[in-house]
C-alpha cells in the first residue's frame, strides 16, 4: 500500500470535519487566526479572476439590458476602463470572506459556550446569519463599486477615495445606503453556504488525493454559488439600485422593488436580467473561493505536522 503523505492526511481530516456538522470546538488563538486569513487569501484568488465578468453583470443588473449589450458597452469603453473600480470589490471583498469564515467560527463558539443545548444545525444556522450582517460593515465598499462601474458616474468621480469624500458631503448615511438588503442577501447566503457545503461534497465521490480534494472542493463550492446566486438575485438587483444614485431621498427596500418591478413591467424574468452571467461568474466564483479556502487550511495543517 502507497504511502500516504503529511498533507493527503491532512485532507482527509478537513474533509471529515467539513462533511460532519461542524461542533465549534475550542481552539487556539493560531487556529482562529487562520480562519480569518484562508478567507483574505481566496478571495485575492477569486477576485482578481472574476472581475470583468462581474462588471458585465453588474450592468445588466444596473440597466436591463442583455449580455451581448453590457459586453459592448466594456468594449466602447476600452481595456483602460476594464478594471475600473477594482479596488473596493478587492478591499471589500477580501475583508468579507475574511469576516464571513472567521466569524462564523467565532459565532459558532459563542453559540456553543452560551448555549450549550442549541441543536448543531440551529448553532450554524444562526452564525452563518450573523456572520452575515456582521459583514454588512463594509457596505460602503460596496456603495463605492455600484458608483464607479456605473457609466453615468464617470466623469463624476474619479477613483474610489474621490468616491468617499464626495459621499461624505452627503452625509453619514449615503455610505450605508441599500445596508438592508446587503443584509438580507449575506445572512440568507452564508445559511445556506455553511449549513449545505459539507451535504454537498459528502455526496461527490470520495477523494483521495491533493487534486481529488480541489475538484471535489471546487464542484461543491460552484454548484452551492450558483444556486445561492440565483435564489438572492432580485435582492442585488434591488440593492444595485438603490447605491447608484447620491444625495436623492433613501427609499425603502420594499418601495425600490416595486419601482424596479414595475419599469420591467411587472415581469419576474426581467428582474431575472442577468443571472445567467451571473450564475456562471458564480460558478467560477464560488468554487475558487471554497477550493482555495480549503488548499489555504490545508497547507496551514501541512505545516503543523512537520
Amino acid at each position: 500500500m502507497a504511502p500516504v503523505s503529511p498533507l493527503d492526511a491532512a485532507l482527509d481530516r478537513d474533509d471529515l470535519q467539513q462533511t460532519t456538522p461542524h461542533d465549534f470546538t475550542a481552539a487556539p488563538p493560531g487556529d482562529v487566526l487562520e480562519e480569518f486569513i484562508c478567507g483574505w487569501g481566496a478571495a485575492v484568488i477569486n477576485i482578481t479572476i472574476t472581475f470583468p465578468i462581474n462588471k458585465a453583470m453588474f450592468r445588466q443588473q444596473l440597466h436591463g439590458i442583455r449580455f451581448k449589450s453590457a459586453v459592448a458597452q466594456l468594449q466602447h469603453e476600452g481595456t483602460r476602463n476594464l478594471y475600473r473600480g477594482f479596488l473596493p470589490p478587492l478591499l471589500q471583498k477580501t475583508s468579507s470572506l475574511a469576516i464571513m469564515f472567521g466569524m462564523y467560527n467565532q459565532y459558532g463558539k459563542f453559540l456553543t459556550n452560551h448555549a450549550p443545548d442549541l441543536p448543531i444545525l440551529a448553532n450554524q444556522g444562526l452564525a452563518s446569519a450573523m456572520a452575515g450582517c456582521t459583514e454588512a460593515v463594509l457596505t460602503p465598499f460596496e456603495r463605492v463599486q455600484t458608483l464607479l462601474q456605473d457609466r453615468k458616474h464617470q466623469k463624476r468621480f474619479h477613483n474610489t477615495f474621490h468616491a468617499l469624500r464626495v459621499l461624505r458631503y452627503h452625509g453619514y448615511g449615503e455610505y450605508y445606503r441599500g445596508m438592508v438588503p446587503i443584509c438580507v442577501r449575506n445572512a440568507g447566503s452564508n445559511v445556506m453556504f455553511f449549513t449545505l457545503r459539507g451535504p454537498l461534497k459528502q455526496a461527490l465521490p470520495a477523494p483521495r488525493t491533493f487534486g481529488g480534494h480541489l475538484i471535489a472542493d471546487f464542484v461543491s463550492g460552484a454548484v452551492l454559488g450558483a444556486i445561492i446566486s440565483t435564489v438572492f438575485f432580485p435582492i442585488n438587483v434591488i440593492k444595485t439600485r438603490m447605491q447608484s444614485v447620491v444625495g436623492s431621498e433613501f427609499l425603502t427596500t420594499r418601495r425600490v422593488f416595486a419601482i424596479i418591478f414595475h419599469e420591467r413591467h411587472c415581469s419576474w424574468r426581467r428582474m431575472f436580467y442577468g443571472v445567467h452571467v451571473n450564475y456562471s461568474r458564480s460558478l467560477v466564483s464560488w468554487g475558487i473561493i471554497n477550493a482555495a479556502y480549503e488548499m489555504l487550511k490545508n497547507l496551514f495543517a501541512e505545516r503543523k505536522n512537520r
